[in-house]
């Protein structure tokens, strides 16, 4: 078993997802903007309520933010790990009005940014982050009737706030790949969002085309 301490946030995304083939990795497709991570499922960019300017919190790939950029709207996305923003900048070096950065501290990309029209995030900062944390930092950086959007798998009954990452990929390096994530019922991540200030709050389960999957939870708000 290894000895080492877990990783902190950026070294745990550092090692998501690599690469293992011997070609250069294919990049997404980007056809569509996926709340849910199965092609074609659930909303699309609509969700955002027609944004000129948003905020990524997550981009991994950077598949949304190229999408949205394709479109119009003028992204920023940003992540903890400089090597999925290399990743997603060797995607899409050549789509205008889309930019990425690694903020430090983390938290970095809401405190510094200009109001904007919307922020969201894909399975991802608003997964992994304490909302208590990230979320007055949102709504710092929206403008009034902005919106924020963020999608993350089902919470499993019973499993709700912080609880740790697991999974089969996992076993056997928990002592070198350790991440929290925050998890809640739609109606407990509708009371968090309304402390905070947020307004018209929608909060619902979307489910798996597979019934015997957990499906995604997608949360939209507007900041009064």
């Amino acid at each position: 078993m290894s000895s080492a301490a877990p990783k902190t946030s950026a070294e745990y995304w550092h090692t998501y997802r690599p690469h293992r083939g011997k070609d250069l990795q294919p990049r997404p497709a980007a056809e569509r903007f996926e709340w849910t991570g199965i092609a074609g499922h659930g909303p699309g960019s609509e969700f955002l309520d027609s944004p000129t300017t948003a905020l990524d919190l997550g981009p991994a790939e950077g598949e949304n933010a190229a999408f949205l950029a394709r479109s119009g709207v003028h992204v920023t996305a940003v992540d903890f790990s400089l090597v999925q923003v290399n990743r997603a900048r060797s995607f899409w070096p050549a789509s205008p009005g889309w930019n990425s950065s690694t903020p430090k501290p983390a938290h970095s990309s809401v405190t510094t940014c200009a109001s904007g029209d919307a922020i969201y995030s894909t399975w991802g900062a608003a997964w992994f982050t304490n909302p208590e944390d990230l979320f007055p930092l949102v709504a710092k950086c929206l403008q009034p009737g902005g919106v924020f959007a963020f999608s993350h798998r089902e919470p499993i009954t019973g499993q709700h706030g912080a609880q740790k990452m697991s999974g089969k990929w996992l076993e056997g390096r928990e002592a070198e790949l350790t991440v929290y994530r925050w998890q809640y019922t739609a109606q407990q991540w509708a009371d968090i969002l309304k402390r905070h200030g947020f307004i018209d709050i929608d909060a619902r389960i979307l489910p798996d085309p597979e019934p015997t999957a957990l499906g995604t939870l997608l949360v939209r708000a507007w900041y009064a």
